[in-house]
């Protein structure tokens, strides 16, 4: 055992990721191997009982149920071919408007959010169905890009979350809480997405022209709004089906995350019929990337267990607290600002574990909402997804755009789209109730 000062073994600990991440390694065993490392150093053999500890604690939380379900039936819902009427429906509603493609996948992908929860599943399935549609009609590649990935990105934002469900296990709030104060700040961020396209599109209709006449007329206004209202009809029973069972008290999140997986399976089989290797394909599917989610669990839950034993979590608090200085709001700016700038190297769900035992304890001493200062947070990694070079929405965008689309294309499309989530930020900011007004209506 080696006796390692508090400092060294922040900087070591933080340096040695950044170390892992550059060199390619996944981010569940960059995490896990460093807490490795440092828990012989710091405690030899002893660390196995923290490791043993920390990794039943998070493959025994029944809270993160919700996570499974809801990648299940984000993976049901990508099969039941809802996605491609739904954003059909948008397409017509927005028909004659400058930039109606790109508007379309905003007001599509907000609507997915709150059937998901989950981003891969937004920013790969609007990649599919509207990029194409996009390039086809000479929309600015920089500006198609930058509205699916900003607009894939709500799904991490607007309930149902997977991140807000890990959210609430790491700070004891409610998820329903933190479900109805994600609303607010998700629906503000959309219409902000919205206003950018149309004023972009406005001042110079060639970068997304409206939606061709011939396409236009192709339906009459009655089948046109027919269409519209059953294909809406999907979302609005399975936003019910979920966030309404929690928020009426009817079901428990992880009773209501089990009846969403249910109702997207029965859209599967009712939209597109049912067949065995189609079942299978979404199980394997979500079980891939459950398997992910989990090993970043495990690997975050005993770094931030290492990190904390050898005294980085007073270091990080002294260094917050030496711009006390600045009062509450200076040091909400520069925790806020930390959040931040780890978002451009550590994946968020480390994020969240490293911080939220630091941070929540801080907020609460200076007086700040809880549910407020964690949605500031949500909004504040919800940056992360488009941040390179770790933002996930892009790689996720990158593996199904056309090969004319580069990595290039794609980091300068999200530019304007990374400043306007950061606006919404300020908004949050400067308007509280945004995140704290409906979850203490609707939840008591």
């Amino acid at each position: 055992m080696i006796e390692i000062p508090p400092v060294l073994a922040t900087t070591l600990m933080f340096g040695a990721i950044l170390v892992g991440l550059s060199m390619g390694h996944p981010v569940a065993f960059v995490l896990a191997g460093v807490a490795t490392l440092f828990g012989f150093l710091g405690w030899g053999t002893d660390a196995l009982y923290i490791f043993t500890g920390r990794v039943f604690d998070a493959s025994t939380n029944h809270i993160l149920i919700a996570i499974a379900n809801f990648i299940l039936m984000a993976s049901f819902l990508g099969k039941s071919g809802i996605t491609d009427r739904i954003f059909r429906s948008m397409m017509y509603l927005f028909g004659p408007m400058n930039g109606a493609i790109a508007l379309a996948s905003i007001v599509w992908c907000a609507l997915e959010a709150a059937c998901t929860g989950v981003i891969g599943a937004s920013v790969v399935s609007m990649t599919i169905l509207a990029m194409p549609v996009m390039l086809k009609y000479h929309y600015d590649k920089h500006l198609a890009c930058g509205c699916i990935a900003a607009g894939g990105s709500l799904s991490i934002l607007i309930p149902p979350s997977i991140m807000l469900v890990m959210m609430a296990d790491q700070s004891g709030i409610s998820v329903g809480k933190l479900f109805a104060a994600g609303v607010g700040p998700g629906l503000v961020l959309s219409i902000l997405f919205f206003l950018y396209i149309v004023l972009v599109t406005t001042l110079n209709p060639q970068k997304g022209p409206a939606l061709p006449l011939e396409e236009r007329t192709a339906l009459s206004p009655w089948q046109k709004g027919k269409y519209i209202l059953v294909n809406l009809v999907p979302a609005a029973i399975l936003i019910i089906g979920v966030l309404g069972s929690i928020w009426t008290g009817v079901a428990t999140p992880t009773e209501a995350s089990g009846v969403g997986a249910f109702i997207a399976f029965i859209f599967m089989i009712i939209y597109e019929g049912f067949d065995r290797k189609t079942f299978l394909d979404c199980v394997w599917s979500a079980a891939r990337t459950n398997c992910m989610v989990m090993a970043i669990i495990i690997g975050a839950s005993v770094f931030t267990a290492v990190f904390l034993g050898l005294g980085g979590g007073d270091v990080v608090r002294d260094s917050i607290y030496m711009f006390a200085f600045l009062g509450k709001w200076g040091m909400l700016g520069i925790m806020m600002l930390l959040v931040f700038i780890m978002g451009f190297v550590i994946d968020w769900i480390a994020i969240v574990y490293i911080t939220f035992p630091i941070f929540l304890p801080i907020a609460a001493e200076l007086g700040f909402d809880p549910i407020w200062f964690i949605i500031m947070i949500a909004v504040n990694l919800q940056v992360s997804f488009l941040s390179p070079p770790v933002g996930y929405a892009l790689f996720y965008m990158k593996s199904t755009v056309p090969p004319e689309i580069t990595l290039i294309d794609i980091y300068k499309g999200v530019v304007p789209f990374i400043l306007i989530q950061l606006i919404g930020l300020i908004l949050l900011w400067l308007f509280p109730p945004l995140a704290t007004y409906l979850p203490y209506i609707l939840i008591k």
